[in-house]
């Protein structure tokens, strides 16, 4: 892919989007469905809350889309505080992208906590609709593309979150419906349910990365069986996955800051691999974030990664993994000897329920 000139960066200048963007950039079909996503998107989970400098925020919105990223994946309590990031978005999307909207893939989750009482988080009906609604006006949209449900609740029938999820769609208010951190035997029950319904699942997003291969276990092949696509999130395992961790934890590092990344996690054991795992992304003339990305797409099951990106410049090296999605098998087999679960499966507790 080759380099291209930083443009639309300048945020007091109207926005056009790049008309070269969707030449280099290779897109996947979602399953069985006719969704096509790009192989890598943006999500917001990190750098798009009231903490971060919405100028950034927007240089990092029009470079992902100039470079043919078209969908970016947000959920009701991104921030922080929870929902500035769809409310910040919404505004972006407003002043820049709304010309664009019909190339757009937009996506919101529901399923953790959100607002105070019994009805403010988990799987119930009246959650998941009340949030759909309020995301709809913090983005100043009239409907998504992809709702899903964050997270499976064992305390309500999966035929309700799901009958929720087949409600979205008829009512306009999203085009598709998805899971995420569903485990595989729910997953299918999930799907099995849908279909009944009359409104397939269209995917499903669960955390995958070289340190974090539990889909491996029995999701991925569930996903394959039911017609959806899969979209991984974290596949940088939190930005473990890059070389800011090769010496250890730096001080401006996520692991740092604590929150959902413990700096107890960055063992001399994972510095070890993380080194090993960058010796073979050299040998590629790759990146270690380029290396883990492509490693996450190198099964056609997994339609696209959900990179994060704190700079333009990080967002430029992840779509740099685009460059290089092939492995031989010594690659594999190598990359196999270091890439082992490395306890940082913080939704374990959902996809085991």
């Amino acid at each position: 892919m080759a380099d291209r000139p930083q443009k639309n960066l300048h945020v007091g200048a109207p926005y056009r989007a790049d008309e070269a963007r969707y030449i280099d950039t290779p897109y996947r079909r979602s399953g069985r469905t006719g969704l096509k996503l790009p192989a890598v998107s943006l999500g917001l989970w990190q750098n798009f809350g009231d903490e971060s400098p919405l100028a950034t925020q927007r240089a990092i919105l029009r470079t992902a889309f100039d470079r043919g990223v078209t969908h970016f994946d947000l959920a009701n309590n991104y921030g922080p505080p929870p929902g500035s990031a769809e409310k910040n978005f919404g505004r972006i999307f407003a002043e820049d992208f709304r010309p664009y909207r019909d190339e757009l893939i937009i996506s919101t989750k529901a399923g953790y906590d959100m607002w105070p009482g019994p009805y403010g988080e988990w799987g119930s009906r009246k959650y998941l609709l009340a949030s759909l609604d309020a995301s709809l006006d913090r983005m100043g949209l009239d409907y998504v593309d992809i709702f899903y449900s964050h997270r499976f609740d064992p305390d309500t029938p999966l035929e309700e979150t799901m009958g929720a999820l087949d409600t979205a769609v008829r009512s306009g208010r999203a085009l598709y419906a998805g899971i995420s951190s569903y485990s595989p035997e729910r997953t299918r029950e999930a799907a099995a349910i849908m279909r009944e319904l009359g409104t397939p699942l269209a995917i499903h997003q669960p955390s995958y990365s070289m340190f974090n291969r539990w889909i491996e276990a029995g999701l991925t092949e569930a996903c394959g069986d039911e017609g959806l696509g899969i979209i991984a999130f974290s596949p940088l395992a939190q930005g473990l996955l890059t070389n800011k961790y090769l010496g250890g934890v730096p001080e401006d590092s996520r692991a740092a800051r604590g929150g959902s990344f413990s700096p107890s996690l960055v063992t001399d054991d994972v510095v070890a691999r993380l080194r090993a795992l960058n010796g073979i992304a050299e040998s590629r003339d790759q990146t270690l974030a380029q290396l883990a990305l492509s490693w996450a797409l190198r099964d056609e099951r997994v339609t696209s990664v959900l990179i994060g990106a704190r700079t333009v410049a990080q967002l430029d090296d992840s779509l740099g993994a685009l460059d290089r999605l092939d492995f031989s098998d010594d690659e594999l087999n190598e990359i196999d000897k270091h890439a082992v679960e490395s306890g940082l499966n913080i939704w374990a507790r959902s996809s085991d329920a």
